[in-house]
């Protein structure tokens, strides 16, 4: 991907985006231990009919890791103060695994800046993860967790690649113990929403089904036959859900 990339302040994390197409703001937000670059299966295609916004949270990508715990609530606000400092007035939401968790967030605290919005691979509270996901969350190591995103974060971080194993850890730690949102909390969201998973997804089906009935108006997909990688795997299908629901 090849588009405007420049930092921005934003609530005091100087943050790294970029912005491709013309059209309706969408933002693009990444999942955990994730750059910009993983949104390769959508940014080319959703850019067609949006401007399409990709911010890297504190700690991700380009984005300088901050003192103390990453939490979801400090990068929704995180993401209030991006949306503020670039004078976005609303915007459609599309977060991935983290990136969606933020984006719920967003849509609860600040419903007047939320268009639509698309879950993808999200869950609202860490209870909802299967056996084998909590598992693999429980066993990660720095250096052996999917290489593609330890090279890709090792390979733009201003904070240099030894840094990795600290910000993997604050990740770990954080979606082992976080998210712990109420159905009545999903309740207060206003913006039409989209629920997305995979029906091999690291959350179970049963909880991404209890998100759906929690948030009002909301429609569901599932796509079949792919796993937590789906806007990789099967990036088609989601593209089309996505524009469908968006158009």
């Amino acid at each position: 991907m090849s588009g405007d990339g420049q930092y921005i302040d934003a609530g005091g994390v100087n943050t790294y985006y970029e912005s491709h197409g013309e059209g309706e703001p969408l933002l693009l937000l990444h999942g955990g231990l994730c750059t910009i670059e993983t949104f390769f299966g959508q940014t080319p295609e959703l850019a067609k009919r949006f401007r399409v916004i990709l911010p890297e949270r504190r700690g991700h990508g380009r984005t300088a890791d901050v003192d103390g715990p990453i939490t979801y609530e400090a990068m929704a606000a995180d993401t209030i103060a991006f949306m503020e400092a670039l004078a976005i007035e609303s915007a459609h939401l599309v977060g991935y695994s983290d990136g969606a968790i933020v984006g719920m967030l967003v849509a609860m605290r600040r419903p007047e800046l939320v268009r639509k919005f698309v879950s993808i691979s999200g869950n609202f509270d860490c209870d909802g993860l299967t056996d084998e996901g909590r598992a693999f969350l429980e066993t990660a190591q720095p250096d052996t967790f999917i290489p593609m995103l330890a090279e890709q974060y090792k390979k733009t971080s201003p904070d240099g690649p030894e840094h990795w194993p600290v910000v993997f850890e604050k990740i770990r730690r954080m979606a082992l113990n976080e998210p712990k949102i109420s159905p009545a909390e999903l309740g207060s969201i206003k913006a039409p929403t989209l629920v997305m998973t995979a029906d091999r997804d690291l959350m179970t089906l049963e909880h991404t089904l209890a998100l759906f009935q929690a948030i009002p108006n909301a429609q569901l997909c599932v796509v079949p036959g792919t796993t937590h990688a789906l806007a990789f795997e099967k990036a088609a299908a989601v593209n089309a859900a996505v524009l469908g629901f968006l158009g």
